[in-house]
């Protein structure tokens, strides 16, 4: 592929936890109404996790009513505000499709003993650029803001300005000590008669 694909691929994906097939998740998820925006909550299992990169999706699986319900989220929707991991299965398949024929209590999915501290991942871009210029500022002797530009460099340029604001004023004064230059002759004259 081309290295501009992978390029602005790369620059969408987005942080999330660790999961796989078995696991309990409640997915946070922008639904648009008409003109309103609201947050929905999706919870279940996942029974699947497919592709890789900005194409990989996970479906997930839950009972409503006594109706089985699936849906497939892209995993790096920017419209799935975050995936909370709510319990660990144990399962040794990557697909359950077998859940779909099973109801009730056999549907359910063996919770996983204690598998570790849970890694907190925060929202957000995997590659943000903003976060970037922030570590390179952490890492150089320099900060440097948004834009890239150094504490120093902005001192400079405020510098700069004032200078430039008070150049203005001074053809101002020099045309005013003209009309007294004049006034001085007129003045003198005066003082001769």
């Amino acid at each position: 592929m081309s290295t501009v694909i992978d390029s602005l691929e790369r620059a969408q994906l987005r942080r999330i936890p660790s999961f796989q097939a078995g696991d309990r998740v409640k997915v946070h998820f922008q639904v648009i109404e008409g003109t309103r925006r609201r947050t929905q909550v999706f919870e279940g299992v996942v029974i699947k996790r497919q592709g890789h990169g900005v194409r990989e999706t996970f479906t997930v699986r839950k009972q409503s009513f006594g109706v089985g319900v699936e849906r497939t989220f892209p995993v790096h929707s920017p419209k799935i505000e975050k995936i909370d991991v709510a319990a660990r299965g144990d399962v040794r398949r990557a697909k359950l499709y077998y859940l779909r024929d099973r109801v009730g209590k056999a549907a359910r999915v063996r919770e996983r003993r204690y598998v570790g501290p849970e890694e907190v991942v925060e929202a957000g871009l995997l590659h943000d650029p903003a976060a970037q210029l922030e570590a390179e500022a952490a890492a150089s002797d320099g900060a440097v803001d948004a834009e890239g530009v150094t504490a120093e460099q902005v001192a400079e340029t405020e510098a700069i300005v004032p200078a430039e604001a008070e150049a203005p004023d001074a053809p101002a004064a020099e045309a005013s000590d003209e009309p007294a230059a004049a006034q001085a002759p007129a003045d003198a004259d005066a003082e001769q008669s």
